[in-house]
């Protein structure tokens, strides 16, 4: 009984560690509006400007892309930049890649700002 007691503690504690900050791949993922250190600078996701991929439920010629507002912070520096899923951008001698949205585009029911996941990766320039 214990066990079963301590099996939804550990899986809320792994979610944890997963919804918000860095992961084992060299992602680190963040919710609208929650401020998270990727490699030294911050990133702030504001905005879906927007979500185009093609829903789970469907055959798409084009999988689609997520533009994304981020407020970027290096140093004492802050910008507001659009960043666009898989398309890396420029920022402190590296670049910055949006790798995945969550959770996927269905045509079953629309997916609510509060649900959205993004995981970021940086990748320093040699």
């Amino acid at each position: 009984m214990r066990n079963v007691l301590l099996l939804p503690l550990a899986l809320a504690a792994l979610w944890a560690t997963t919804a918000a900050g860095a992961n084992e791949a060299g992602l680190t993922t963040a919710r609208l509006r929650q401020r998270v250190s990727v490699a030294g600078s911050t990133v702030t996701p504001l905005r879906v400007l927007e979500d185009s991929r093609c829903p789970m439920e469907a055959r798409c010629v084009w999988a689609g892309q997520v533009r994304l507002l981020v407020r970027i912070g290096t140093g004492r520096h802050r910008a507001v930049r659009e960043i666009t899923s898989n398309r890396p951008i420029s920022v402190a001698g590296g670049a910055l890649e949006l790798v995945s949205v969550m959770p996927p585009n269905s045509v079953q029911r629309p997916i609510r700002a509060r649900d959205y996941r993004f995981a970021f990766r940086f990748a320093r320039s040699l």
